[in-house]
């Protein structure tokens, strides 16, 4: 039988750099040897990407209670981690994903207002149970990643999505909520300073990782 594979979630505030952090991460992991595949949410499933566009583009979406903002991030979990993440991890392949349950509760939790351990019991009843091995937490100033997040908007011809446009007011409560998550789980949730260059971040991360892999 197969060793079970590593799974791994970078999290953060927005600006904070994880898409290219998540996209370093599987390069190197490759390098090492291993078969990786890279999941986001919402998304990486026709049920997920479907809740993505309503969740971050559609004008519908404006005007949305926080509870079912919370459920959607819930279906679109629960879909992904039985569709990909759980048999992907079975065969032995390293699973790298671009946030995970940790979002939901600072986002909706802390942030929103919904109350965090119904999101904690919702978060295990959508997951199966299954919790990364390692959660890379990217912090960073809200204001500065706010900053990161104007360029690359600019770079690319976007605009800011539903919840980018959230108050700074939000957004520290979501980065706050991070901070806290790590404190309560301290040994899966790792900190790592993204206000650094991006070869900084990423070789803290990598040590980080191999910790987990055995390398």
């Amino acid at each position: 039988m197969k060793p079970r594979g590593k799974f791994i979630s970078l999290e953060g505030p927005e600006g904070s750099g994880k898409s290219t952090h998540a996209r370093l991460l599987v390069a190197q992991l490759q390098a090492a040897g291993h078969t990786v595949i890279t999941t986001r949410e919402p998304g990486s499933t026709p049920v997920g990407e479907v809740v993505r566009r309503l969740l971050q583009h559609d004008a519908g979406g404006e005007g949305m209670a926080a509870e079912a903002e919370l459920f959607l991030f819930m279906a679109s979990r629960a879909q992904l981690v039985r569709q990909i993440i759980a048999p992907a991890l079975a065969d032995g392949v390293y699973v790298v994903c671009d946030r995970f349950a940790d979002s939901t509760t600072a986002y909706q939790g802390y942030a929103r207002g919904c109350d965090v351990e119904k999101i904690v019991a919702l978060n295990d009843l959508a997951t199966g149970g299954l919790a990364p091995d390692l959660t890379i937490l990217l912090d960073v100033d809200v204001k500065a990643g706010f900053e990161r997040l104007r360029h690359r908007n600019l770079r690319n011809g976007v605009e800011k999505d539903r919840i980018e446009r959230e108050t700074l007011c939000f957004h520290e409560r979501v980065r706050s909520g991070y901070l806290e998550l790590a404190r309560r789980w301290p040994q899966r949730i790792r900190v790592v300073d993204a206000a650094r260059d991006e070869d900084a971040v990423q070789a803290d991360i990598w040590e980080l990782v191999k910790h987990v892999i055995g390398t």
